[in-house]
């Protein structure tokens, strides 16, 4: 959220998230308000180099361009400091000249030369190969130039490059010669040198422009490099682009208000797989460790501060290796050990709850919005008053309608929910199996403790979640209004209720909080809606197989509007490209001229044979990505980067088990008869590059399992004393068997079994400490192979 924003009065204000000057998301449009409340969360992966992550709020215009009133821009290597915790940052003044990115590939050189009367002077060589990842001017790639000087206290020579029309990615490939003389002053010397003090003074500082034609130029940013740091020698290097000095001062004093941030910022070294090998091994084997609690994965979330930390990783870790079941039975056994009483298992937030938990967000994805996006897509696009609160009723509110109103939306809601069981996930009933025995195993006289153990989960921590707050689950692209989230909270608290009836009885409807719920729920007495949540719960929880039925609804992936190139049509010209909205389910992929308009062009999910990234210099367009099946290449622009990625996963993921996939491909398109990429002139020629997916793989989740195994190795190195700490006490205990010394020291630890732990202990230790020998060897062959300059 934002407050205190200027101008002054009440207007319409909207957030951007950007890498760099690239635009990757936005919220939407809170109305009239100096103190938006956006509310809206967005995990992305990043696909790409950057400098700056920036939050740009903007005043919404109807009539003309959006104003951005300030800017939050938090610089790659500060991010660390503000991650895991929320932070008001003063908005900055958006000032042109330090809106940069990108990066420019430059040689430099020191030489020698003998004039014509015979004297040794020296001369800079200033080699400007190319830019990369220039920002776009006005949504098109831009027109770049630059400048080269030789800056010094008394002189400024400048150069210019050649103007490369239409590209972000400009190959320049000229060189400048500045000769590097010496005042007059200096001429009675008899050997002429570069004195010292004068190369301390002089840099050489490349400038890039946007040509602007027939309006001013674009700075798009500056490099500067002194000329000491060159001698004799010569070198070439990638430089990022700067914002010039002044770029982040304003004579602006102005208080432009302030943004509310809770950023999660993680980057990985990730090394080759055998690296891992032990570690990931040690971690695979902790559902067979007796007890679990001497598990490494189990330590793992014993020495993490915040379990929420350990178990992303670890859960996905142990999905790809097919191993999460064994764990959570195992980690729910312990936990149902501490669980007194029947109607609180799995209540709290213990590791079995969260490994749950973050397994159906992982597994559930598609179960939850074939289920339940139609209905929450009404709710919010035709929303019915639904308020039954007498002190939150507005005047004119009529109480009977609105109930009928809330009860339409809840009946529509739990009958999606319990006619589902056949399209919930094998991995979630699997889960729900387990743990639905060893809570009647723990429980042998309550009968209705089967049913609580699952539906805490299937209702409580999934739908009704998921209900109260769809965008969160992707269920809806931003966070509802205030009307519409009222509502969906109380439909939320409804289907946790009915949800719950498979364990309990009628009479607990008198320990609701609020009268008006109690009133409310009294019209839903009735036996079927218990009967059918003890069927729905039978079924989630039964490792009997589902026949797969030939009529279900495809699953919605995902949709949203991008750019596709017409077929068949000459390179040059903007009607190539037409905005088209697109949509992919499991079955196929299509574009359509507007959002809910009929197909123009489908093709089915069998037929694809290849989704793969498509080079700029194609068509002098970012973000582009081609679909090969039968016909001619699909050509797709998409808005940014991370939309590009991200669609390219979606489709990878769907077809990866596709039977006629292709194993190579062309990197370019097939232009004026010939491809760009190899030049081979048979447009039926087999590609010249490598797919970079050709091999089949799971079509639920997309997991890289080395990635997950660095998270986690991370995080043990984080907690080393703790990990120290925890092998000082498992061997007190072991050695003394007697009262705990210095129980503050790990009092809040769960150790069973000293011995066995102290032994995973020390392999964790050993193992992390191995790694740290890798990861530092790795650090220093890359810090010595870096230059000056390089990124």
């Amino acid at each position: 959220d934002a407050k205190h924003l200027v101008p002054n009065k009440m207007r319409d204000f909207f957030c951007t998230i950007n890498l760099d000057q690239e635009e990757v998301f936005r919220t939407q449009v809170v109305e009239k308000s100096l103190s938006p409340y956006f509310g809206e969360e967005f995990y992305f992966e990043i696909p790409r180099t950057f400098q700056w992550l920036s939050f740009y709020i903007y005043d919404k215009s109807v009539l003309q361009k959006d104003l951005r009133i300030g800017k939050v821009s938090i610089k790659k290597e500060d991010l660390c400091n503000y991650t895991g915790k929320e932070n008001w940052f003063m908005l900055q003044p958006v000032d042109s000249n330090s809106e940069v990115q990108g990066k420019v590939h430059l040689e430099l050189k020191l030489n020698e030369l003998i004039t014509d009367n015979g004297s040794v002077c020296q001369q800079l060589v200033v080699h400007i190969k190319e830019c990369h990842g220039l920002p776009l001017i006005n949504g098109q790639n831009c027109d770049p130039y630059a400048t080269v000087s030789l800056v010094g206290p008394s002189r400024n020579d400048q150069k210019k490059t050649k103007v490369k029309k239409k590209t972000s990615n400009p190959q320049f490939n000229e060189t400048f010669y500045f000769e590097v003389t010496r005042s007059s002053s200096y001429t009675k010397k008899s050997q002429f040198q570069v004195e010292e003090e004068d190369i301390e003074k002089l840099e050489v500082r490349v400038d890039l422009w946007n040509n602007g034609n027939l309006v001013q130029d674009v700075f798009l940013g500056e490099i500067k490099v002194p000329v000491k740091v060159l001698r004799n020698d010569s070198f070439q290097a990638w430089y990022l682009l700067q914002p010039r000095e002044n770029g982040n001062k304003s004579s602006k004093t102005d208080d432009l208000g302030s943004l509310r941030l809770n950023i999660c910022y993680t980057e990985d070294c990730v090394l080759p797989s055998e690296y891992y090998a032990s570690l990931r091994s040690l971690l695979l084997k902790s559902a067979e460790v007796q007890p679990v609690s001497a598990s490494a994965a189990h330590i793992l979330s014993e020495v993490c501060r915040d379990k929420y930390d350990a178990v992303l990783p670890l859960v996905r870790l142990l999905l790809h290796h097919h191993k999460l079941v064994p764990f959570v039975a195992a980690v729910a056994e312990l936990d149902l050990k501490d669980t007194q009483e029947a109607n609180t298992v799995f209540r709290g937030n213990s590791l079995a709850t969260r490994c749950v938990d973050e397994m159906m967000k992982i597994v559930g994805k598609h179960y939850l919005k074939v289920t339940l996006k139609p209905v929450i897509d009404e709710i919010c696009e035709s929303p019915k008053p639904c308020e039954i609160d007498p002190i939150k009723l507005r005047e004119g509110d009529n109480v009977e309608i609105n109930m009928e109103n809330l009860r339409y939306y809840v009946d529509k809601v739990f009958r999606e929910i319990v006619r589902s069981s056949i399209s919930c996930p094998t991995l979630m009933c699997d889960v729900f199996y387990s743990l639905r025995h060893l809570a009647a195993k723990r429980f042998p006289n309550d009968p209705h403790v089967q049913y609580s153990a699952v539906s805490s989960f299937v209702f409580l921590r999934f739908f009704a979640v998921a209900v109260v707050s769809p965008h969160t689950f992707h269920l809806r692209p931003h966070h509802p209004d205030a009307q519409t989230s009222r509502t969906l909270t109380l439909i939320s608290k409804a289907i946790q209720t009915l949800g719950s009836w498979g364990s309990l009885t009628k009479s607990k409807l008198s320990s609701f909080k609020e009268t008006f719920m109690c009133e409310f729920f009294k019209t839903f007495q009735e036996d079927k809606f218990t009967e059918s949540v003890k069927k729905f719960l039978d079924d989630v929880s039964s490792t009997e197989s589902k026949e797969p039925s030939g009529l279900s609804e495809p699953v919605h992936l995902k949709e949203g509007e991008m750019y596709k190139r017409a077929q068949g049509r000459t390179r040059i010209g903007k009607k190539n490209f037409k905005k088209r909205w697109f949509c992919l389910t499991s079955r196929e992929f299509t574009y359509h001229k507007q959002q809910d308009k009929e197909p123009i062009f489908t093709i089915p999910i069998k037929n694809i044979l290849a989704v793969e990234k498509l080079d700029e210099s194609s068509f002098n367009k970012k973000n582009m990505f081609q679909i090969l099946h039968g016909e001619k290449p699909l050509y797709i622009q998409a808005n940014n980067c991370v939309e590009a990625s991200e669609w390219i996963e979606a489709l990878c993921r769907v077809t990866r088990c596709n039977q006629k996939r292709l194993s190579f491909y062309h990197p370019s398109a097939f232009l004026n008869g010939s491809w760009l990429c190899c030049k081979a002139t048979a447009e039926s020629t087999v590609g010249c590059a490598r797919c970079t997916a050709d091999v089949p793989a799971d079509t639920q989740i997309e997991i890289d399992g080395d990635r997950e195994t660095e998270r986690i190795y991370s995080l043990f190195t984080m907690n080393m004393t703790k990990l120290q700490k925890l092998e000082e006490a498992c061997g007190s205990i072991a050695v003394y068997q007697g009262p705990r010394k210095e129980p503050d020291d790990y009092s809040n630890f769960t150790i069973e079994d000293s011995v066995a732990t102290f032994h995973t202990l020390k392999q964790i230790i050993d193992m992390v400490e191995k790694l740290g020998e890798s990861h530092e060897k790795y650090r220093k062959k890359r810090s010595s192979s870096a230059k000056y300059g390089s990124e």
